[in-house]
């Protein structure tokens, strides 16, 4: 059946989990690229098989014979269009040619858009893993992409990066607008003395203050210190 494979494909990403991937399916994958290549083959058969059909031929059977011209007095020139409205008299009969250069031109579209729905949802997770992950992908992540989503996902993480130290502002912090400015955190490891943004702090171990979320947060990522919601 055509288009069952590019359904297939669509379907294998509907599944899965949001916001994950499962492994790129370059079989599945190839096998709608080569049903597009058949359905484009076939097309280019049946427009030149279309096309070779002159109007002359395609409404010969509509046209009266000569005999039948004389029978009814009229010169077999009568009936005859102008010479210039032949020659722009294009329309082609709707037999089996044309019928099946419908159904290979509606396939073909139906695979490619299956094609780019794929792709196109697989980036935009992508996208996304660039503003939660650093630069360099975890391995069982990084084995599930195509060449070409890691190549997406390594220029994608880089312009935010660089956007990022351009506005010396890091993005990437509350993602999710946080009620308060200042939190509650422990400090699990001796870090000593730091200058914060608003205050000069003893950051001992067991530690337990208030502090920014924005002054936090690097310590926080780096298991030096933890957040405390009770």
């Amino acid at each position: 059946m055509y288009g069952k494979k590019g359904r297939e494909l669509v379907q294998e990403f509907a599944e899965s989990e949001p916001g994950q991937l499962a492994a790129f399916n370059t079989d599945l994958v190839t096998q709608v690229l080569e049903e597009c290549n058949s359905h484009f083959l076939h097309l280019n058969s049946l427009v030149r098989k279309m096309n070779a059909k002159t109007p002359a031929e395609s409404s010969s059977a509509n046209r009266p014979t000569q005999n039948d011209a004389v029978s009814n007095n009229e010169s077999p020139d009568d009936n005859e269009p102008p010479e210039a409205d032949r020659s722009t008299n294009t329309e082609l009969p709707k037999d089996d040619n044309y019928h099946g250069l419908l159904i290979h031109h509606q396939s073909l579209t139906r695979n490619k858009r299956c094609l780019m729905a794929y792709v196109y949802n697989r980036a935009e997770v992508v996208r996304r893993l660039g503003w939660t992950l650093e630069r360099v992908l975890p391995e069982e992540i990084e084995e599930k992409l195509s060449t070409s989503e890691k190549e997406y996902f390594k220029n994608h993480a880089a312009t935010i990066q660089s956007y990022m130290s351009a506005l010396d502002l890091d993005l990437g912090v509350d993602m999710v607008p946080p009620k308060d400015p200042y939190i509650k955190v422990r400090v699990l490891d001796d870090i000593g003395n730091v200058v914060l943004s608003d205050q000069l702090a003893n950051l001992a171990r067991h530690a337990i203050l208030f502090i920014r979320r924005t002054d936090a947060e690097q310590y926080i990522s780096q298991g030096l210190m933890e957040e405390l919601t009770s």
